[in-house]
């Protein structure tokens, strides 16, 4: 193999594991914690989560078997159905984080009237669509012959070798998917997390002005106390547009690459290089394994749901721990208390 390939091979490895732990473990939250059930975007997460755990063991462990063997994993059959699932479930993902930056803009944006304009009945013809138009994409890329093995990318995908003759429409079939799914789901992050980005700063004013006129009337307050207010501020107007970055770019990060790539292949004739096609796709499949960090884990309600499932796992409780440190406390002030009056 070349060294190219065994770090694509290492790589892809890596992000095989990463992927199913940290999916497996959001899924784990899901089923153990009812809030998190109760929650609108919990559904839009599970179904997030489903195309990423599917993807991982399916499309991800057989592009790794093409990059070891340089050969096609599998007969024709069963690559049409991975290939199939390729592009339901990329699809499918992408779709869901567009339904989930539109429900936080409108928890954001209107707080009051959320629980009226977003319900699970919402949300699960929100997750009806993505279906559908998965399926869609999918079933006519699958019944057309344009799935199968490419070398390019060593995957079950779509595959422009297996459309010579019907060149324009493979074309035309290309563009119109990622152009209703990837360049989709763009515009509907970008508009969404923008606006929310713009409330947040806008609310973040209004507490800057507050904490500035008390700090004014604060004449005696000691000048650390003033500069950690300040410092807390600039805190805040940084960690939202952090988040609005990780959302965004991520996204951009992990499927650009691939998406421009598959457009390049449709237009230049020119070779492209292999290495770069195979860096492109384990590149989108990463976004399977950011996921979970991205939208879930880093999350209060799911990471103390980890501790408290860490906890139980080591039969250990909070409470527990706590009524140790108690009587730890109690013990030491009792033998202070002795030697003291020993004295």
């Amino acid at each position: 193999m070349h060294t190219a390939d065994i770090a694509a091979s290492v790589l892809l490895l890596g992000i095989i594991v990463v992927s199913l732990l940290s999916n497996v473990v959001v899924l784990i939250c899901f089923l153990y914690n009812p809030e998190i059930r109760k929650q609108v975007p919990g559904l839009f997460i599970l179904n997030l989560t489903f195309c990423n755990l599917l993807l991982s063991v399916s499309n991800m462990p057989l592009t790794l078997v093409g990059l070891i063997t340089k050969g096609h994993p599998g007969g024709s059959g069963f690559c049409q159905i991975v290939g199939f699932l390729d592009t339901f479930l990329t699809t499918n993902s992408m779709l869901s984080m567009a339904a989930l930056s539109i429900d936080r803009w409108v928890a954001v944006v209107f707080p009051l009237s959320y629980h009226s304009r977003i319900r699970h009945r919402d949300a699960v013809i929100a997750l009806g669509y993505t279906w559908v138009h998965s399926l869609c994409f999918s079933t006519v890329a699958t019944c057309s012959s344009w799935v199968g093995y490419h070398q390019l990318y060593a995957s079950c995908t779509l595959c422009n070798v297996r459309a010579n003759g019907a060149g324009t429409q493979f074309i035309i079939f290309t563009v119109l998917l990622h152009s209703l799914t990837f360049l989709l789901t763009l515009i509907v992050l970008c508009v969404t997390y923008l606006k929310v980005l713009k409330v947040a700063r806008f609310h973040c004013k209004r507490i800057d002005v507050i904490t500035m006129q008390t700090l004014v009337l604060l004449v005696d307050i000691h000048p650390s106390v003033r500069q950690k207010c300040l410092d807390e501020q600039k805190r805040r107007r940084q960690r939202a547009t952090k988040k609005i970055s990780t959302f965004i770019g991520t996204f951009v990060v992990c499927f650009a690459p691939y998406v421009i790539t598959r457009i390049i292949e449709l237009f230049c004739p020119g070779p492209i290089s292999p290495h770069w096609g195979v860096l492109s796709k384990c590149l989108a499949y990463s976004k399977a394994a950011s996921d979970p960090f991205v939208y879930s884990l880093l999350r209060h309600q799911y990471r103390k749901t980890c501790s408290h499932l860490a906890n139980k796992v080591l039969k250990r409780s909070p409470l527990n721990s706590s009524s140790r440190r108690v009587e730890n406390s109690t013990v030491s002030l009792n033998v202070i208390h002795f030697i003291s009056h020993a004295d």
